[in-house]
């Protein structure tokens, strides 16, 4: 008797409806090519037929008492030609259907995969082995049985787990049924569905034809749910924050805005959730922290995307150096439980190209912003007191232009630092590395240094790991007076055409009068690290809806429509 393989034997036939199906049974002719062109309108047509004659193709409920990821777990024992009295039943999607005669077909049906258990090597796979001499009926109501069903439709089978004699593990049905019919061709198995472009456009179809999505969406979810318990088991309360406000605050970045009807009000959509955090520790609740998407009218890239996802705490009574010892357990922490160790090779550039290894094992390199700077410069920059006066804005700026060191407009103060440090010091960053001490001018919701040989200074890092920042955190600015001359020196760059600027924040000034305990926030970027920890070098990887530039619109075109 033949046997199941793993390979396609025949490409299963298009088939109007299973009457249609009964009466080719003996059969093993491809249907017309007209039926594969006309795919969607055969497989309607039969829904609707069947529909018409009483029956009933989209079933309310199958019951499943197996994942099929446990069924290749559980019964991996079984011998060639073993069979178990276990009565089980799956259900699953139809990736191939193949035939070796009209009385032997085999079918790979694909569930999830195992998440609260998860494993990289897990196999979500299985074969139905439809053997004739185990079904209860007449052979040509068993040939259309099997014909009835096609690749992408979602079946349950009923049945006891087998070994074939080729060893193959399968289930042999004595139940089986087809769940949903898919009424759209799905990409060929052979070729798989690669383009970039249709991949995240059509993504339900991109987690159909490629299980490493799957794999890289599992571990996202691991992340976070890490990052959770890592805090509540910290004693920090979880807590949520509105999304849209009359001020677009937090962070130095371009909002998008909307408008309330009700209100007759301009709403933005949040930047960052770090003012109200700050006022819910005024309150009272000395931890907390916020996980939750982000939005940002700004360019998109491979690395960013109009709207991502944050970890944003707050923990009253530290600093920022306690937040830097929390820093390195934490993404230790995770880096080792994503991927089983603290070193990494990660593939920046493609899989094509060569990877770097990434180290995330602590200590963590450090670097004080304004003297890499000057090492990297070999010049002394102006004092950090003075970056607010014309001499030292006109000083960097003919810094920026001698070194060849790229500042779009406007050209301030702290526009031209960051500059700076994007060429000199990030890009030196791979292995995870802090860089501290940032200029006031270019932090103005940080506290200033506590150390008088770094007065104009705040007490504030950030982390880059592969040059790419991934965290951002300081002592919280808690005097409402300095707060608010922060926030005017700001108003001046915005004044000067930076759309990025931030605002002035009454109500936020207003609940500091009431008494911000010391405090230190920090925020982590859970795409990029999540980009890290599966090896995918673009944001929309990690993404299940990444945005897109509707199609037909000039410039929508491009492997994957990123603005590169």
């Amino acid at each position: 008797m033949p046997q199941p393989t793993t390979e396609t034997q025949a490409q299963a036939p298009v088939v109007a409806n299973p009457t249609a199906a009964k009466a080719d049974a003996k059969s093993t002719k491809p249907k017309a090519e007209i039926e594969k062109t006309n795919f969607f309108e055969t497989r309607l047509a039969d829904v609707r037929a069947q529909k018409a004659q009483g029956g009933n193709p989209y079933p309310h409920k199958f019951p499943v008492t197996h994942k099929i990821t446990k069924i290749n777990e559980n019964y991996a024992h079984l011998a060639n030609e073993e069979q178990s009295d276990d009565l089980v039943s799956v259900a699953g999607r139809v990736l191939t259907w193949t035939s070796a005669s009209s009385k032997l077909y085999f079918l790979k049906v694909q569930g999830q995969l195992d998440v609260v258990d998860y494993k990289q090597d897990q196999e979500s796979v299985i074969q139905i082995f439809g053997e004739f001499g185990a079904y209860d009926g007449d052979a040509e109501s068993f040939a259309a049985l099997y014909k009835s069903i096609h690749r992408g439709d979602i079946i349950g089978v009923e049945g006891h787990p087998t070994r074939t004699k080729k060893g193959q593990l399968s289930i042999a049905p004595t139940t089986l049924k087809v769940l949903t019919p898919c009424l759209r061709v799905l990409p060929p198995a052979k070729t798989g569905f690669k383009d970039k472009e249709q991949r995240f456009r059509q993504r339900s179809v991109d987690l159909i034809c490629n299980p490493a999505v799957q794999h890289t969406f599992i571990k996202r979810c691991k992340v976070i749910k890490l990052l959770r318990k890592f805090f509540d088991d910290r004693d920090f309360l979880e807590v949520e924050t509105p999304m849209m406000s009359s001020i677009a605050g937090g962070a130095s970045a371009k909002p998008f805005v909307t408008h309330h009807n009700a209100l007759n009000l301009a709403r933005y959509l949040r930047v960052a959730p770090e003012l109200y955090l700050k006022r819910l520790v005024v309150g009272g609740l000395e931890r907390v922290y916020e996980i939750g998407r982000q939005f940002r009218n700004e360019g998109m890239d491979m690395t960013h995307n109009p709207e991502f996802t944050t970890i944003e705490i707050y923990q009253a009574y530290a600093d920022y150096k306690d937040l830097m010892a929390m820093t390195e357990e934490l993404v230790a922490h995770l880096v080792y439980e994503v991927t089983g160790s603290h070193k990494i090779v990660y593939h920046a550039n493609g899989l094509d190209e060569e990877g770097v290894e990434i180290d995330f094992s602590p200590p963590w390199r450090r670097i004080s912003m304004m003297t890499g700077l000057e090492d990297a410069l070999g010049v002394k920059l102006p004092k950090a007191t003075e970056l607010g006066t014309p001499e030292a804005q006109e000083f960097l700026d003919t810094l920026c232009n001698e070194r060849n060191i790229d500042c779009s407009e406007p050209r301030t103060v702290a526009r031209l630092l960051d500059s700076m440090v994007g060429e000199l010091l990030e890009s030196q960053c791979i292995n995870p590395t802090f860089i501290t001490d940032h200029p006031q001018i270019m932090s103005p919701l940080a506290k200033y240094h506590e150390d008088p040989a770094k007065a104009g200074q705040t007490a504030r890092f950030e982390v880059f790991v592969n040059t790419k920042e991934i965290a951002n955190a300081y002592t919280e600015l808690n005097d409402p007076d300095f707060q608010r001359q922060c926030f005017e020196d700001q108003l001046k760059d915005r004044d000067a055409g930076d759309e990025e600027a931030q605002c002035i924040d009454e109500e936020f000034c207003t609940a500091l009068e009431y008494a911000l305990p010391p405090t230190a926030g920090w925020g982590l970027g859970i795409d990029r690290l999540v980009m890290m920890l599966t090896d995918n070098n673009s944001i929309k990887e990690v993404l299940l809806f990444p945005a897109m530039k509707p199609l037909g619109r000039p410039g929508a075109g491009g492997a994957s429509g990123e603005d590169e």
